[in-house]
């Protein structure tokens, strides 16, 4: 069994940006706190690699970093993150719109004026670069559905030497939910669509849905997921954990909940 296309989040399925996450999430929150200190804590870098599961879009992050500043604790941001990031918009009189706008706009500088020092700071996870090369050289369909904006994807596909159609990628200037984008994809005739996802909570809102209900489901274990969230998808009916030595393998170890580390 394979499927007749394949949809696959970006970050932390096929590219691992966290060290570009935490240079870019630091620089945006000087931006908005200048009065901070220039040093921050050795021990930020670390603790914002474990906190990156609760980040749904890139305007989180320097909140992320304002949150432990403030001295929110790890734990508490892990379990309660929405309602900490509400307070903390409220509390600094915050504009989401505009810290996206900052972090988007520091990354386009970033990328005019050192490109080579923004790409050192991805990896691709091992094995994903080949495999997409296999898939795209077999004439599968395949789809990129990504919070991060499209021309900031392209980049590092380019790097890469990864082809896609223009119409292949949906980022987040699509301006839609990755349930509507999986939506308009089973429209456009993909019966059997298959997606890619290291974020659960974004797997289980699609499981709401009814009508995507034909959409099978991979959480990808090697991403920005915990312990406790991939202990959870293991036993959530109709949900697929999928380890990295699977996804390099043939469509037929997906399905085979066993292998899954």
């Amino acid at each position: 069994m394979k499927p007749d296309a394949l949809a696959l989040d970006f970050d932390g399925v096929i590219c691992n940006g966290l060290r570009e996450y935490f240079q870019t999430s630091l620089r945006a929150y000087r931006q908005i706190w200048p009065h901070t200190a220039e040093d921050c804590p050795p021990t930020w870098e670390a603790t914002f690699g474990r906190l990156r599961p609760v980040v749904e879009t890139g305007w989180e992050m320097p909140l992320v970093l304002r949150a432990l500043d403030r001295g929110w604790a790890e734990a508490d941001i892990l379990l309660d993150w929405p309602a900490i990031r509400s307070q903390l918009l409220l509390q600094e009189d915050l504009d989401w719109r505009e810290i996206g706008y900052q972090v988007d706009s520091l990354r386009d500088r970033w990328i005019e004026s050192d490109l080579e020092s923004w790409l050192a700071l991805h990896c691709f996870y091992p094995g994903v670069v080949a495999q997409l090369d296999r898939w795209i050289s077999a004439k599968l369909p395949i789809f990129i559905i990504t919070t991060k904006e499209s021309r900031f994807v392209k980049a590092l596909l380019f790097q890469a030497g990864i082809a896609l159609p223009s119409d292949a990628l949906y980022g987040k200037d699509c301006k839609q939910s990755k349930a509507e984008t999986l939506r308009q994809l089973k429209a456009r005739g993909f019966g059997n669509l298959w997606f890619v996802e290291d974020r659960l909570a974004t797997l289980t809102a699609i499981q709401t849905q009814p009508d995507l209900a034909s959409v099978t489901l991979f959480l990808a274990d090697w991403g920005y997921n915990t312990k406790a969230e991939r202990q959870r998808a293991t036993s959530t009916e109709a949900l697929h954990p999928i380890a990295l030595s699977q996804f390099e393998s043939s469509f037929e170890r997906w399905l085979n909940a066993s292998e899954s580390s």
